[in-house]
């Protein structure tokens, strides 16, 4: 008995000692659950944010009619809600990232042991076991370092998020943030990048290609890894087959369907890249790097039609005036073209880039009225006669060699020249030497509506529209008459036009002014001057009215004092000015005399549509009274008969004057003024109608001669743009103001003609300015005196 009372107590003490063993393993067990809860509680990231995360997303411009310009950001992403993902997509991500994803609570069991077997089997960390709702934790929580701890953190985070976080809030969550290669970021920036497709336009063998990327996106990329890219598509194919995903029929059509990828650029709608980058500019200076991620969605004042319009223009234009002076010969010459040297030729051509739609080609063989060229695809083309006979050798820029009678006077096998596509042909072209620009804005805000700033982006990002100081030349003139008319001066004041020589004190020089065509026309009107541009007229008008006023009184127009210069030349637009200001001074005239500032952006969203930003430019509003406190209202600089005065004239230089070629038109209600500078290094046309100012120039980046008036380099620019922009607008001439009145005067003295008189034609005035004398019975101009007299 004794020794079955001794086992006895040995079996108690043992069950005391396992008690208590158990008791202390509970205890800690249950402090290291009151631990865990504690670390996911209080120390682990908040995830509520995830409910309204943003997402890096890119800035994009927009047109204002919402038409795409640009795209800024190091990353393509295209968030998109659950809904709007196709289920195909989701069970093919599904079936091979984490196919019990609805099943479990975040963390995948299974997954983590099969890992933790592999780790002690081979002694390295090949798998993580990551389930989705881990991904999500660690991309927007965690880094890549491949520790214990962190593996620990992103497993308590990912009990977390699937707690409070609806599962296809999850699968959004990570099919908008995960990296698929060529800095495509989510399924839908994917798809553009790979297909140019939205996530709808999918085939099966597209879906399992996306789907397949997560996994390895650098070495599984299609583009430069297809075929290991097409054996992972491939594999996804077959667990989606294997899981009853798809039929049969799906899977062997798919698993033939061969690699069909090719890098997409960004498709816009819109080619507009000064602008994009005058507004990226300017946001940048407003909001800092932000811009960049945090999915600035901006509506700018662009139209895209007109837009389209400025584009071809410019570019027409550019090439016309370019092919008017000859052809300077091959880009250079790749040698004898032969069966064994194509493919080299091939290569240089896939290296030369298009430039505004001049693709490079190699002539390969030609006759006497034609010639083929190869073209960078590797196919060949021809070039007929027709494209070719403009090609007169360019001697130098003053003098052209014969008409060609053949091909082979123009180019020869192996040359490395451009071509043109034009409707039904092709044509031989040149890179242009000269650069253009145009700029068009709404007079009654200064809206900017279009804008080109050179021929081509890629070959120079600069803006000659709002960056290139030029001298105005002649288009400068009307803002001197302006100031006339303030001192009293009238569209029938004689001014002679006589030669007149000038000194200089400060170096005894003398400056001796021109008109263009070297002759002078004694006494003349001011209209008539202003028509045909006389230089000699403008300098005498200014004299007789002060530099230094007329100076102040520019300011009314938001020309800089400070950089006019305060000579008897700023008559013949010496002055250095930007396109946007001459556009923006010629709105003063167009919209009846109210000063408005360009502007470019009305808007600024972020990705979730919330408004950071609305612009309230001052608009013109001829109908407020002139006492009204309203804010928004566009100053009045100069009165509106001032303004009319100004375009009738305007007018006249398109019906009678050095702008006649824009009659061709057809409209009544256009009016501008050429501008062509000393030696003919720049050339401008100003122009406008009642709802739409546009200003084009051209001349070279290095100052040199067009040997081009405006009237021949600017102004066909600026009519072919004006017959796109105003084809469905209906001609509605400036209407007369109160304060003006028409009688018939006397042009060869400026006063009331007599009764009767052969010459007389009638003339506005203000009513304070009207001509008090009629004309003598002799008709003598050399008598001055009054409103009419000769200055």
């Amino acid at each position: 008995m004794q020794g079955s009372d001794t086992g006895l107590m040995v079996i108690m003490s043992a069950l005391l000692r396992l008690r208590r063993l158990t008791l202390t393993a509970l205890v800690s067990a249950g402090i290291l659950l009151v631990g865990l809860w504690y670390y996911m509680v209080f120390q682990l990231p908040d995830i509520d944010a995830l409910n309204t995360v943003q997402l890096q997303v890119p800035l994009q411009i927009l047109t204002r009619d919402h038409k795409l310009i640009a795209e800024y950001g190091e990353k393509r992403r295209i968030p998109v809600t659950s809904e709007h993902i196709p289920k195909q997509l989701i069970s093919a991500i599904l079936a091979t990232e984490d196919q019990r994803y609805f099943q479990h609570s975040g963390v995948d069991i299974t997954g983590l042991a099969r890992a933790a077997v592999l780790l002690v089997a081979t002694g390295k960390k090949s798998q993580g076991g990551s389930t989705i709702t881990m991904q999500v934790a660690r991309s927007f929580y965690l880094n890549r370092h491949k520790t214990y701890g962190r593996k620990l953190r992103e497993i308590l985070l990912a009990l977390k998020i699937n707690h409070k976080l609806s599962k296809q809030k999850i699968l959004e969550l990570y099919l908008n943030k995960i990296f698929l290669g060529n800095r495509a970021y989510g399924v839908a920036a994917a798809a553009e990048v790979y297909y140019g497709k939205t996530l709808d336009q999918l085939s099966l063998d597209e879906i399992a290609m996306l789907a397949g990327l997560p996994q390895a996106p650098s070495a599984l990329n299609p583009i430069s890894h297809p075929d290991a890219a097409l054996k992972r598509r491939n594999h996804v194919l077959t667990r989606m087959h294997d899981l009853g995903l798809i039929t049969d029929a799906e899977y062997s059509e798919a698993q033939k369907a061969p690699v069909h990828v090719h890098y997409h650029e960004l498709q816009t709608e819109v080619k507009a890249p000064w602008f994009a980058e005058r507004v990226r500019r300017q946001l940048e200076e407003m909001y800092g790097d932000i811009i960049y991620t945090d999915g600035f969605v901006v509506e700018t004042t662009l139209d895209s039609t007109l837009q389209a319009a400025a584009n071809q223009s410019v570019r027409e234009a550019l090439l016309a005036y370019d092919q008017r002076h000859g052809y300077r010969g091959p880009e250079r010459n790749l040698g004898t073209p032969s069966l064994k040297n194509m493919p080299a030729f091939e290569k240089i051509l896939a290296e030369t880039p298009t430039v505004n739609n001049l693709q490079p080609a190699v002539v390969t063989d030609l006759t006497d009225e034609t010639v083929t060229v190869l073209l960078a695809s590797g196919k060949f083309a021809t070039i007929p006669w027709q494209g070719l006979s403009w090609a007169r050798r360019q001697i130098n820029p003053d003098f052209l060699g014969p008409r060609p009678e053949s091909a082979e006077q123009i180019v020869k096998p192996g040359d490395l020249v451009r071509i043109q596509r034009t409707v039904d042909s092709l044509r031989l072209a040149q890179l242009p030497r000269a650069e253009a620009g145009l700029v068009s804005l709404d007079p009654a805000d200064g809206a900017i509506r279009a804008m080109v700033g050179g021929f081509d982006f890629q070959r120079s990002k600069f803006n000659r529209i709002t960056d290139a100081e030029r001298q105005p030349g002649s288009s400068f003139k009307p803002f001197i008459y302006s100031a006339a008319f303030e001192k009293g001066y009238t569209l029938a004041s004689l001014v002679n036009d006589a030669p007149v020589i000038y000194q200089n004190p400060s170096n005894d020089s003398f400056w001796r002014p021109q008109n263009d065509e070297r002759h002078f026309y004694g006494p003349t009107s001011l209209r008539d001057a202003l028509i045909h541009s006389r230089n000699l007229v403008t300098i005498r008008l200014l004299s007789a009215i002060r530099v230094p006023w007329t100076i102040n009184y520019l300011q009314k127009f938001g020309f800089d004092p400070k950089v006019m210069p305060h000579e008897l030349t700023l008559a013949l637009g010496t002055a250095s000015v930007t396109p946007l200001q001459m556009a923006a001074a010629y709105a003063v005239f167009a919209n009846g005399g109210y000063r408005v500032e360009p502007w470019m952006f009305s808007e600024i969203q972020n990705s979730q549509g919330k408004m950071l930003y609305q612009s309230h430019p001052l608009r013109v509003c001829r109908d407020c009274p002139p006492d009204s406190s309203d804010n928004t209202r566009a100053e009045r600089v100069i009165t509106a008969q001032n303004a009319f005065l100004l375009t009738s004239v305007l007018h006249d230089v398109i019906e009678h004057g050095t702008g006649i070629r824009a009659k061709r038109l057809k409209r009544h209600d256009l009016a501008g003024k050429t501008g062509t500078t000393q030696n003919q290094v720049d050339a401008w046309f100003a122009g406008y109608s009642p709802t739409l100012v546009a200003l084009a120039w051209m001349g070279f980046d290095q100052p040199r001669s067009l040997h081009e008036f405006g009237g021949e380099a600017a102004l066909p620019l600026w009519i072919a743009y004006m017959q796109k922009a105003l084809k469905d607008v209906p001609d509605h001439p400036l209407p007369e103001p109160p304060g003006i009145v028409s009688i018939r005067i006397d042009p060869l003295t400026g006063r009331r003609a007599s009764a009767g008189s052969p010459v007389a034609r009638l003339e506005y005035f203000m009513e304070n300015a009207l001509p008090a004398q009629a004309a003598p019975e002799t008709g003598d101009a050399s008598t001055g005196g009054g409103e009419g007299g000769l200055y």
